[in-house]
């Protein structure tokens, strides 16, 4: 009677052999991502017509402080966090490659928000765009649950993560030191998927490494450099806010911060490594399509083209 109740080791063994736990808890977290980011721009768009300069450098100090006098950036913040959690949480059960591209969800549900918020039905070309998104990122993520491995993570592959991080963050500060104020909106949109790709795959790599009792000096330098990647990419992401629409920006995170993930995951961290010739050309078409329909639903969604509709999350002042 014994011999048929599993032990602890059976039981997380069958959890960690299966990732779709992991794959819902990113979808729950797309969800946060998606609410946190309209609450978000909410309220840098209050900070910035009540105290901006008209040039668009980036916020300032003062204004970054201003943000947490408005409760809708306070709790757009806390909805990010959030996110934050669940996906980190999510890369425990499942490789990055089948966890980073969940979070297109994110901008679905943000278009379908931002129709009900401004009380405009989507347009065909808007739907198009939301299919292809959902269908190409769902072939993706099926065939990834399948065909992505995980093992063991090795130094070297820490090293080579935190290398090519501080060489983005060198190019990064030359950038937005010489050239701050010609900068525009997709620089910080880029620089801001760029380095929360980079946030995803060192969380990754560190909770591999802590699950296997492997916590060391270059675990703690890899914890400083995630929160470094962290706080410099969520203030690039606010002052994307702030110079450009929500729409643009959500769509640029939702694909910047998946491919570098999923680079460094198929090169660096070998989580490929295990998967056949045809399974990478159906994840090559099937992310191609997402991507295409990315940029469709940011060209298309009528909240693109009507800003100055009042919207229902104005009241969270």
């Amino acid at each position: 009677m014994l011999d048929v109740i599993p032990s602890n080791d059976d039981v997380e063994a069958f959890v960690n052999s299966i990732p779709w736990l992991g794959i819902l808890i990113a979808v729950v977290g797309a969800v946060f991502l998606s609410l946190g980011a309209q609450l978000q721009h909410r309220g840098v768009e209050k900070v910035e017509a009540a105290h901006g300069t008209g040039e668009k450098a980036g916020l300032s100090g003062g204004q970054l402080l201003r943000l947490l006098a408005r409760p809708s950036w306070l709790f757009g913040t806390i909805m990010l966090g959030l996110a934050i959690v669940f996906q980190l949480t999510a890369l425990r059960f499942a490789p990055i490659i089948v966890v980073q591209p969940i979070g297109i969800v994110a901008l679905v549900l943000t278009s379908l928000l931002n129709a009900r918020v401004s009380r405009v039905k989507l347009a065909r070309p808007a739907i198009t765009a939301i299919l292809m998104c959902v269908v190409g990122i769902g072939v993706f993520v099926t065939v990834a649950a399948f065909y992505a491995t995980e093992h063991a993570l090795e130094e070297t592959q820490l090293i080579i993560v935190l290398a090519i991080l501080g060489v983005v963050l060198l190019a990064l500060g030359a950038a937005f030191a010489f050239f701050r104020k010609r900068l525009n909106a997709m620089f910080y949109i880029a620089a801001g998927g760029v380095l929360y790709g980079f946030v995803a795959s060192i969380a990754k790599v560190i909770i591999n490494r802590v699950t296997l009792g492997n916590f060391d000096a270059l675990t703690v330098v890899g914890g400083i450099a995630l929160l470094l990647a962290l706080g410099l990419g969520f203030y690039f992401v606010q002052t994307a806010y702030s110079v450009g629409a929500p729409d643009l920006v959500i769509a640029g995170l939702t694909v910047i911060d998946p491919l570098v993930a999923i680079a460094i995951g198929i090169f660096v961290l070998g989580e490929a490594s295990a998967t056949p010739l045809w399974a990478l050309f159906v994840w090559l078409v099937a992310g191609s399509v997402a991507i295409l329909g990315v940029f469709r639903l940011a060209k298309h969604h009528p909240q693109t083209h009507r800003r100055d509709q009042p919207g229902e999350l104005a009241s969270l002042r």
